[in-house]
């Protein structure tokens, strides 16, 4: 580049944006820079081919479109053409520039010329309507001006480079709208942190011309894409790393197909879609199932799925552990665990080299939902497949849209032996040094002395504590002012993570009383009331039904008011004797109270009573009472029935254990496990302090009233 670094000549290219100020925002200089960068490195490739590409279509227009397309790429050299004369160097003889009067049109006219491919990437950054807005301002003839005079030529500017720019400018251009970049962008050190940690196992990367492919479900711009491609170039210069990619956003679609064409990357293998509802590498063109060497994603924090509920509940249903999420559904308004289902749907068997995943989460996956809930359920799935092979728990603020914590999951079906039955979690939130200038949420960054010379390399020092899986680890930190020495590595057995729910039953024990106030509450009892209604149309039916009601009802409480006279003074501590004593007073008056009305009785005249006697069913086994139900978490490792003779019955002697309520579930408290206990300050240093604050008060109140 002529000396001329990528972050120069992308800085130069965004200068432009001057001629934009006033008919746009500054958050909207991309929506412009972005496609004319494009086009303009698009226009420098082809220009030594232009003129044989549009001879060569003039004997081809007869010809079926696959072949023309296939021609004129050959011609080119590149995936794509332009079959339009028109060209933007100003010293061309059929310079856009030549005719400023006409310049919309005809800046259309050449964009239409371009191969599907491209049309369909300036069709989703909506070019044509900047197009208009900067003819309708009077600024698109110098804005293209301006852009015709940069030469990203590739004698100038090489692939690998002008990826470089076009990255560059993508980061500028989310930077300027940091109110939507953690929507489509992650910050560049933290996805060089997770390609560190995905790739540094890998011993097969050096190998001469070693294939790999590289999957991105949510890629948005591509960086993740691009910085694993990045990574294993400079192992291996031979390496053909193979992207693949998925978004559901128009312009960031736009963005990373543009990326990969710029790059000589196939662009036909980013697909723009809803990943959940129209899976772009489902099947391939032989009918097998889509697989890869590594996958990376960023997927959107909390956003809910209800949108594509019923498309993955159909698979779901259908297809079962043969779709992507037979381990089940996580809440609605939080749909991330589907991408890494889906992901792990992607895995290559172990037998063909396996593959290995790095996603981004917030903390609700780590926790949330409790035993034989999706999420846990999910957790249960990973876990005790052995797929989970680290968490790293990464500093707060370092994205543009939120400041929450956010973690890097690490998961793989071929775990290196020292691995298996283990996770591996790290505690790298104090890795972190402050934003020269904050943008949005991002106040902070993992340091890295590629990007700052001065940085500490936070980057490295992560990746070697994940190499090295040694439990117990620690890293020196200033903290408040004091160098205190953390522990930042812990390794865990998988049945660590998991736990059997169990539920605690205790017996129902109720006294029975026929006292004018217990009978009183049955007016109020739903069985009770109900029985002098009807949901008949017909009036006369309903009517009658209703009267009906009304004197079944006058008879229950006839009933009551013999019981209460005969034994309105007696407190019935068993419910047996209590319902043989009203079974004889309904034979002694003929009256047979349904089950219904049996237990609306029952709900009115009974109170609980810890001196009562157990209620039993009819096979006298005590039943539960529904009120002091309980559960306790029991760890895998531990015995349940140890634990309930330790924990339990000491405290309520008795109660049982339901184990047909009992469930397995899993979480990852990674913060409980690096959670380190510090003891309040003494009262005297906080009281010193306090009057010392008053001291200063009192100055100043003085100043103010000299």
């Amino acid at each position: 580049m002529n000396g001329e670094t990528h972050s120069q000549l992308a800085n130069f290219i965004w200068s432009i944006c001057n001629l934009l100020r006033g008919p746009y925002k500054r958050n909207e200089y991309r929506k412009v820079i972005l496609p004319l960068t494009v086009l303009r490195r698009f226009d420098c490739l082809i220009a030594p081919s232009k003129d044989a590409a549009f001879e060569e279509f003039q004997s081809l227009k007869s010809k079926p479109e696959r072949v023309i397309q296939a021609r004129l790429q050959t011609i080119t050299g590149h995936r794509f053409y332009n079959l339009s004369r028109m060209q933007f160097d100003k010293n061309a003889d059929h310079s856009i520039l030549n005719d400023p009067n006409n310049l919309a049109p005809n800046l259309n006219n050449y964009i239409n010329a371009f191969s599907p491919n491209v049309r369909a990437i300036m069709e989703k950054f909506k070019f044509s309507e900047q197009i208009a807005h900067m003819a309708e301002k009077n600024i698109l003839f110098e804005v293209v001006k301006a852009f015709a005079a940069i030469d990203l030529s590739p004698q100038r500017v090489d692939n690998v480079q002008m990826g470089y720019v076009f990255e560059e400018l993508i980061r500028i251009g989310a930077e300027q709208s940091n109110e939507e970049a953690g929507e489509h962008f992650t910050p560049r050190e933290v996805i060089k942190l997770m390609v560190n940690l995905l790739l540094v196992p890998e011993q097969d990367l050096a190998q001469s011309h070693v294939v790999k492919t590289i999957y991105d479900p949510a890629c948005g711009t591509g960086g993740m894409l691009s910085v694993a491609e990045e990574y294993i170039r400079k192992l291996n210069a031979d390496a053909q790393p193979k992207l693949f990619g998925q978004d559901f956003n128009d312009e960031a679609w736009a963005v990373c197909k543009s990326d990969m064409l710029i790059k000589g990357e196939d662009a036909d293998n980013v697909i723009l879609g809803d990943t959940f509802t129209r899976d772009g590498f489902d099947r391939d063109n032989d009918g097998n199932k889509w697989t890869f060497d590594y996958m990376l994603a960023n997927p959107p924090f909390g956003v809910e799925w209800k949108q594509q509920q019923k498309h993955i509940q159909q698979e779901t249903d259908t297809l079962g552990f043969a779709g992507r999420f037979g381990a089940g559904t996580p809440r609605i308004n939080d749909g991330a665990f589907l991408f890494l289902q889906h992901m792990i749907a992607k895995m290559r068997p172990v037998s063909a080299g396996g593959s290995r995943i790095g996603i981004v989460f917030n903390g609700s996956p780590l926790f949330t939902g409790d035993a034989g809930s999706g999420e846990s359920e999910i957790r249960r799935w990973l876990i005790e497949n052995d797929w989970l092979e680290a968490i790293v728990a990464l500093p707060e603020q370092l994205f543009y849209n939120t400041g929450i914590s956010t973690y890097i999951w690490i998961v793989s079906n071929r775990k290196e032996p020292q691995r298996k039955g283990k996770v591996q979690l790290i505690d790298a939130r104090n890795f972190w040094v402050p934003m020269e200038k904050s943008l949005g949420n991002k106040r902070r960054r993992i340091g890295d002395p590629s990007d700052k010379a001065k940085d500490p390399d936070h980057i490295g020092d992560i990746t070697r504590i994940y190499a090295s899986f040694s439990d117990g680890e620690t890293r020196l930190f200033t903290l408040d002012g004091k160098d205190k020495e953390l522990v930042v590595n812990k390794l865990f057995d998988n049945e660590d993570f998991g736990y059997h729910k169990i539920t605690v039953e205790r017996p129902l024990r109720l006294n029975f009383q026929a006292s004018a106030e217990r009978i009183a509450r049955l007016e109020k009892h739903t069985a009770f009331v109900n029985l002098a209604t009807s949901s008949k149309k017909n009036e006369t039916v309903r009517q009658q039904e209703i009267e009906a009601g009304r004197v079944r009802q006058q008879q229950i409480r006839d009933l009551l008011a013999v019981f209460a006279e005969q034994h309105g003074n007696t407190l019935f501590i068993d419910r047996k004797q209590f319902l043989l004593t009203l079974r004889d007073l309904e034979r002694a008056h003929d009256l047979r109270l349904s089950a219904p009305e049996l237990k609306a009785v029952l709900a009115a005249l009974s109170e609980r009573d810890q001196t009562a006697n157990i209620c039993t069913d009819r096979q006298g086994n005590p039943e539960p009472d529904a009120d002091l139900r309980d559960t306790e978490t029991v760890p895998l490792k531990q015995s349940i029935d140890e634990y309930f003779q330790r924990e339990v019955l000491p405290h309520v002697p008795d109660a049982w254990i339901d184990h047909s309520k009992t469930k397995v579930g899993y979480e990852i408290p990674l913060n409980r496990h690096f959670y380190r206990y510090e003891p309040p300050r003494a009262l005297e240093v906080i009281e010193a302090e306090i009057k010392a604050l008053e001291g200063e008060i009192v100055d100043l109140l003085r100043e103010v009233t000299a």
